[in-house]
């Protein structure tokens, strides 16, 4: 029987959304790497943001600021307007601050790691991992509210939140795809939000259906 794993990426090979910020799963495999700058710039704008809200703000700041070092240069009451609309600010400050770190402190680059990633400002433990596996592949588990559905219902996990997270962190660890960490990350996000929604999940459609105990149970 195939793996989760492959059955997701067989999936998400083909179906993978467009995003502005997304090196698409053929062009990953042809050797194209995701931009750092453009990968921590969506996660942070995508932090309790929808897609949808998100991707003219991105195209907006990659246009004003095309690399972090820009970013950092930028005046900071420029950055609050065009941060405008987005809400919860502290991000927009942090943002500022993170991108002066990168840019004055580290060189300009991003720490590969999600432990070195968490010691910039406004990088939490979700942020740091989606970015050390979208950017650097590093085999990191990245879990958000719709990997956590994903997880709690492939394995049928009936600990409420958050004392579920322990488990459901290293559930996805073991699941993950060493050789294409970004793209089971990615695959896993577009997996929760389009097929594995809250209600009424797509379940004739979902990719790992053979492998989900709540759809064999029923009571996804």
């Amino acid at each position: 029987m195939p793996s989760f794993a492959s059955d997701l990426l067989n999936w998400y090979d083909r179906h993978a959304r467009r995003m502005p910020w997304r090196v698409m799963p053929r062009d990953r495999q042809a050797g194209a790497q995701a931009d750092p700058y453009h990968v921590w710039l969506s996660e942070v704008m995508l932090q309790q943001t929808q897609v949808a809200t998100v991707r003219d703000y991105f195209l907006d700041f990659a246009s004003k600021w095309p690399a972090v070092e820009d970013l950092a240069n930028a005046l900071s009451e420029d950055v609050m307007k065009a941060w405008a609309g987005l809400g919860y600010y502290s991000r927009a400050r942090n943002l500022k601050k993170c991108a002066e770190k990168v840019a004055f402190e580290l060189d300009g680059k991003f720490p590969y790691s999600a432990s070195g990633l968490q010691q910039l400002p406004g990088i939490g433990p979700y942020t740091a991992a989606a970015i050390a596996a979208i950017a650097f592949d590093e085999p990191v588990a990245v879990v958000d509210g719709n990997i956590e559905r994903v997880i709690s219902r492939c394995f049928r996990i009936e600990t409420e939140l958050p004392a579920a997270k322990p488990e459901i962190r290293d559930r996805t660890q073991a699941l993950l795809d060493h050789r294409r960490p970004g793209d089971f990350a990615q695959a896993m996000m577009d997996l929760g939000a389009t097929i594995c929604t809250p209600k009424r999940p797509a379940c004739a459609l979902c990719p790992v259906s053979a492998h989900c105990e709540a759809l064999k149970a029923g009571d996804q």
